[in-house]
């Protein structure tokens, strides 16, 4: 009597079941997020001193620092006028020589991908890697 070969696993069938499982949990699925004070713990709040001055004075806003730290988070674009380095040449003109017109099916052909051919192109190339290491 031979063996019966096994079939080898299908892994677009095995992800469409885990991610149809997931989904049926997800839906009967309730979060409680209600949190409350425990109120039989003991809080223990420790008040400012009142006599002390940084605790109760509130101080001047400085103009300058604000201006500092919103310079400090600018990109280089905003900040310089020309690029400082190397690096930065490469990016600095971000706006396009000419106009592209999206809607021209002529010259753009965007990808259609579902996320079963996704998984399975991703499951391809796992295999071909195996398959070279070994």
């Amino acid at each position: 009597m031979a063996k019966q070969e096994k079939e080898p696993l299908n892994f677009v069938h095995q992800n469409a079941i885990l991610c149809e499982t997931i989904t049926k949990e997800q839906r009967h699925q309730k979060l409680y997020t209600n949190y409350s004070v425990n109120p039989f713990k003991k809080i223990h709040v420790i008040t400012g001193k009142p006599n002390s001055k940084h605790d109760t004075e509130e101080g001047e806003e400085d103009s300058h620092f604000k201006n500092v730290i919103k310079r400090a988070n600018q990109e280089p674009v905003k900040k310089y006028v020309y690029p400082q380095t190397e690096a930065q040449e490469v990016g600095w003109i971000t706006k396009p020589l000419i106009d592209i017109d999206r809607s021209d099916r002529r010259l753009h052909f965007f990808r259609q991908n579902t996320p079963i051919t996704k998984y399975m192109d991703a499951a391809w190339r796992v295999k071909e890697q195996t398959e070279n290491m070994n």
